[in-house]
């Protein structure tokens, strides 16, 4: 993920960030129901979710152009094979903002494919090139645990569970994996004639789809969905997007007792791959993403050698897991 603040029809908004810290979050007691209570639906193991996210780094920094990354796109896509789905690597050429010739793959896969109401589940998966908030090593490229192979994990857990699950969803589900997502122009230099140096994975997914490609309903966007004291926030361009599945998402995990985790707080735009999968693809995105108001930031670690194994929360991974699965199960 990166740095920005509003965008759309409005003027861009710059986030910056103080260094106000942070009280760990305690989930609350259940509230008061909204949503009728399901009978059944699948548990999502935040162990084996966990276990996601340590295979992916266990390939090391998933940045185009390296063996690494190639790696781990194999291994990706043949776990979506392995959880059911058909799958399709879309192999593509795109050029970063300094030049650099990116050989990109987003990785995709159907569920159910015979059901013609279907939904989108995306994430990405690269992580970033350059630690450019670190203090050092900072031409050096990261892990990325939370800022990419968390949002890979929850749904690769999700696929899981369905799939050992007596009970199927009753909608047909689409996923994609999206690269180079994560290669935008530094914070330092970031303008707002830059967005667009982020997200080339979903732009160019999102200007090349099939003619015969039937389009789900919407989409739900994972990004650093796995920190510790992590909160997700109502987005700006998800609300004009997609109003009533941000506060049917976000209800929904109130109704769990995850009030504190998705909170009520409105904030500015954020650019991301949602954006590009709503305005392009026309399917109405929204965004699960980490982002601390008080601060106007996505946590000390992103973007520095920081963002590893260390700042994930098996906690945070289930509650993320636990609101989707019963999304699903509704829809």
């Amino acid at each position: 993920m990166r740095f920005i603040g509003l965008l759309l029809l409005i003027s861009l908004l710059t986030f910056s960030c103080d260094t106000k810290e942070r009280k760990r979050v305690e989930f609350p007691s259940k509230p008061k129901k909204v949503f009728a209570p399901l009978d059944s639906v699948p548990t999502f193991q935040a162990d084996t979710a966990y276990a996601f996210i340590e295979k992916q780094l266990a390939f090391g920094p998933r940045v185009p152009n390296t063996p690494e990354h190639k790696n781990c796109a194999a291994y990706l896509d043949s776990e979506l094979k392995r959880l059911g789905l058909e799958t399709e690597m879309q192999s593509a050429k795109v050029t970063a903002f300094n030049g650099d010739a990116l050989d990109i793959r987003n990785i995709q896969g159907r569920l159910n494919p015979e059901i013609k109401d279907r939904i989108l589940l995306f994430a990405h998966w690269d992580s970033r090139p350059f630690a450019d908030r670190d203090s050092e090593k900072k031409n050096k490229p990261i892990l990325g645990a939370n800022d990419g192979a968390s949002g890979v994990a929850v749904i690769l857990e999700l696929l899981r569970s369905i799939q050992d699950y007596p009970k199927k969803p009753t909608i047909g589900i689409d996923v994609v994996f999206f690269d180079a997502e994560d290669y935008g122009k530094p914070s330092s230099s970031m303008t707002g004639e830059g967005n667009d140096s982020w997200c080339l994975g979903s732009q160019y997914w999102s200007e090349n789809l099939p003619v015969d490609y039937l389009k789900p309903k919407y989409g739900i966007l994972l990004d650093m969905v796995g920190a510790e004291n992590a909160v997700f926030p109502k987005e700006y361009a998800s609300r004009q997007f997609a109003p009533e599945l941000q506060d049917k998402i976000w209800g929904l995990a109130n109704d769990l007792g995850y009030g504190k985790l998705f909170i009520s707080e409105a904030v500015g735009g954020i650019t991301d791959d949602h954006i590009y999968v709503s305005q392009l693809a026309e399917i109405p995105s929204v965004d699960i993403i980490h982002y601390e108001p008080w601060r106007r930031d996505f946590g000390t670690f992103h973007h520095t050698h920081e963002d590893n194994l260390d700042v994930i929360s098996k906690p945070t991974l289930g509650a993320v897991g636990e609101v989707l699965i019963e999304f699903l199960y509704r829809e």
